[in-house]
């Protein structure tokens, strides 16, 4: 492609960017009355989208609660107006962050560690704005920085696919290799064989770039050929890609487990559990404290021992757990809370090896 349709190509990406700000996502956002004036956020979704029933889903949903929750006393009552916007491809994030600072949105939240490197840019540039990156560290004095235990949720889940699996042979299906999917992978890996020793895990990844994250056909044919070599469980760690595990799960009357939202009621039955990652919580919490004028930069870490993880059992699938299995996880999720479980992660491991 030549420099011309690039820069032709970008300044159409800036063009519909400005026009979806200047759009507006709360028609009343401008004329919030003076005196009374709401905290405005800015919500940026990578390229799942609000309706992922994932990550993305979890983030939009924690923040309409807090927008339809979250009151004050004055003119209006209103404390949070909110506006979200979502990205088409990487390439987006930056643009978007700057528009959020420009039109001096209070609190700006990215979603997703694809946007660390643009968040950081945007953030030392706007000194007076306040931000926060779900799944990055960001090392800036105005930026909150929200993780989570992504490997004691996976151990959870792990244990309960080595506790119900017939076969022995277990999947697992990441969005990208990257070091957070492969968190989710090394706990999920650890609690298979605390239970089983002799489980066999296969592994596969949907792609090598941001697409991964929205490509249930490839999802599902990974799926495929891991229930034809013999697993009966698949964990999901992919995001809206995840959707394709799931339709194969139902059409060969196998397992699947769902990651990040409950996702055990999108195929009743045939979602054995879901890894559930409360983004939604994180990003309330994130609202709440920048409307009470709490607000801290600094990283944020939401495991078992608060609730940030855990994993879902709910009508659509309380009768595949059986008591005893339960009882089970019950007593690890106990023991890995005490300290007395050390689950490993990746994130540890990455780090010592530069050591």
């Amino acid at each position: 492609m030549s420099k011309i349709r690039l820069a032709r190509c970008y300044a159409m990406t800036l063009f519909v960017i400005t026009m979806l700000f200047t759009a507006g996502e709360d028609a009343g956002m401008a004329q919030a009355p003076k005196g009374d004036e709401p905290l405005r956020v800015g919500l940026i979704l990578d390229k799942g989208g609000r309706d992922d029933k994932s990550f993305n889903a979890a983030a939009f949903l924690g923040a309409n609660k807090a927008k339809t929750e979250l009151r004050r006393e004055g003119k209006t009552g209103v404390a949070v107006t909110l506006k979200v916007v979502e990205a088409a491809d990487d390439n987006s994030f930056e643009p978007m962050l700057r528009n959020f600072a420009r039109a001096k949105f209070d609190l700006i939240i990215s979603i997703g560690f694809a946007q660390a490197e643009a968040l950081n840019k945007v953030a030392a540039q706007n000194a007076d704005r306040k931000f926060v990156i779900v799944d990055a560290e960001v090392k800036q004095p105005n930026v909150s920085s929200l993780m989570f235990q992504e490997h004691e949720g996976g151990y959870l889940v792990g244990a309960i696919a080595a506790l119900s699996s017939k076969t022995r042979q277990i999947g697992f299906i990441g969005g990208m290799d990257i070091p957070l999917i492969r968190r989710f992978l090394m706990g999920y890996e650890a609690g298979i064989k605390s239970i089983n020793p002799k489980a066999n895990l296969i592994t596969h990844y949907v792609g090598v770039t941001s697409d991964s994250w929205n490509n249930p056909p490839r999802a599902k044919e990974l799926a495929l050929a891991q229930y034809a070599a013999g697993v009966d469980i698949i964990f999901g760690a992919a995001g809206a890609s995840n959707m394709g595990i799931l339709d194969a799960a139902e059409e060969k009357k196998l397992f699947a487990i769902g990651v990040d939202s409950n996702q055990n009621g999108i195929k009743p039955g045939r979602v054995l559990t879901s890894m559930l990652k409360r983004v939604d919580i994180a990003v309330y919490d994130a609202i709440q404290s920048a409307l009470e004028g709490k607000f801290k930069p600094g990283v944020r870490k939401f495991g078992l021992s608060d609730k940030g993880v855990d994993f879902a059992l709910d009508e659509h699938n309380q009768r595949l757990l059986p008591p005893a299995t339960l009882e089970k996880i019950s007593q690890i999720k106990a023991a890995i809370i005490a300290g007395q479980i050390k689950v490993p992660d990746a994130y540890e491991r990455a780090s010592n090896r530069k050591n």
